[in-house]
């Protein structure tokens, strides 16, 4: 295991307090470019945009927010702003309009203003602590999956108005409940050994469970706090399929986070069977199939948090990333190279992604909140490759390398002649006198 040491970073301001799951990276105004949403415990969200400091735009909501996401959630084409807070306060968010962005171009002031409210709000079942935006059913069309601090999981889906052609008239229903046997703190989708995505939620002790889409698609809503559903779904369902992974023996209450999808590569992509990670607060790194084979497996002596893929070496195969609450951070890929990087501060939040820091593109990124109200963004997280070498393999794979070697008189084949002449070369050159 090799240390790194990310140098290129922005610090951005941040006065507020916030829940692990109120942070992520998205493309939150539809330019094609990333942004990274924040919402505090005061019902602020902020969006940040390149490398400035002060939030590119602030929008209020109501309670303490608990998660942010950002996704076509109304299946409109077109990327929103979500918010969602711990009395259950639903908040929907267009930043790609024209007056978003008039004000912040020409009104400034108006980002920290307290009339800037959401342009649809509804009222979900409180106790809010994770949610994901995607399809999860393999409709074409995304859900918003919510889970609980109850062992609740629900899915809504957002239904337009038809008695109106106003491009946010309409609600969110739900379509099923779930009752899990432990806590959930992560949500994510995964292709099933077809290829057909699985909605899957990580269970204490390094368990996950497959909850199970069978839906009637025709809903009913009403005007209480929840929507009312056809028979098929009234209750909490047990259409939850529970894994428990084999090998260590895993403390059953340990926390446990997960993140599917995990792409392979362009060279494996004729494999239909997702793979997907799972970390635990005691050290525990996994990665799995849908087949439930055991990829890899790695145990660290840090309390692991966080869960994110990330694609650091560019080859389209998405590593596994893992923070600890310490700022230490593990990227390991499929071949089990596991490289390590320290974040000088203990973490109160962490995510991974696509950001456009820099020169108006996206890039590689790891995002750090810290305890001191700051927020760093290492934006160049670049690898040319996860296993070691040394100098002498980097040069043989150089179409130059043997030409350059002929015309110093050194056979390419020897091995030692072409040691000593590197050592020469870096480190007392023979041939230099001193001046």
């Amino acid at each position: 295991m090799r240390s790194l040491s990310y140098v290129q970073r922005v610090s951005l301001d941040f006065s507020g307090t916030l829940f692990p799951n109120a942070i992520c990276l998205g493309d939150a105004d539809n330019d094609m470019l990333n942004e990274l949403v924040v919402g505090d415990t005061n019902g602020k969200l902020y969006v940040y945009k390149n490398d400035e400091s002060r939030p590119w735009l602030t929008r209020s909501c109501v309670g303490m927010l608990t998660c942010v996401g950002v996704g076509d959630i109304c299946n409109k084409g077109k990327n929103f702003v979500v918010a969602v807070g711990t009395e259950g306060w639903f908040h929907l968010f267009d930043l790609s309009t024209s007056t978003s962005k008039l004000e912040a171009s020409i009104y400034p002031e108006l980002q920290f203003g307290e009339d800037q409210r959401p342009c649809f709000t509804q009222h979900i079942p409180a106790n809010t602590k994770v949610i994901l935006i995607s399809d999860i059913d393999g409709d074409g069309r995304n859900e918003l999956v919510v889970g609980y601090t109850d062992r609740v999981v629900r899915a809504f889906r957002w239904e337009d108005s038809t008695d109106s052609a106003d491009l946010l008239c309409g609600q969110l229903v739900l379509l099923k409940k779930w009752l899990l046997e432990g806590q959930v703190d992560s949500l994510s989708v995964n292709p099933g050994p077809e290829g057909v995505p699985e909605l899957i939620v990580s269970q204490p002790g390094c368990g996950y469970a497959i909850l199970l889409c069978t839906w009637n698609r025709k809903v009913t809503t009403t005007t209480e706090d929840e929507p009312s559903i056809t028979s098929a779904s009234e209750g909490p369902s047990r259409d939850v399929i529970l894994h428990l992974t084999t090998g260590r023996i895993h403390n059953k209450n340990v926390s446990t986070h997960l993140i599917g999808s995990i792409s392979r590569g362009s060279k494996d992509e004729s494999s239909k069977c997702g793979l997907f990670a799972l970390c635990t607060l005691n050290g525990t790194l996994k990665l799995m199939d849908s087949t439930e084979q055991l990829l890899w497996s790695v145990q660290v002596d840090h309390q692991l948090f966080a869960l994110e893929k990330l694609d650091v070496t560019g080859d389209g195969r998405d590593e596994v990333v893992a923070c600890a609450w310490d700022g230490q951070t593990y990227i390991i890929d499929h071949n089990r190279m596991v490289v390590r990087f320290q974040f000088d501060e203990n973490v109160n939040a962490f995510c991974a992604g696509q950001y456009a820091c820099k020169d108006g593109r996206n890039s590689p990124c790891l995002v750090y909140v810290s305890f001191n109200h700051k927020i760093y963004i290492y934006w160049r997280v670049e690898l040319e490759r996860m296993e070691s070498t040394n100098l002498l393999k980097v040069m043989e794979e150089r179409q130059e390398y043997r030409g350059l070697l002929n015309q110093l008189g050194v056979d390419a084949e020897d091995t030692d002649a072409v040691k000593d002449l590197i050592h020469d070369v870096l480190y007392e050159d023979k041939n230099l006198k001193p001046t």
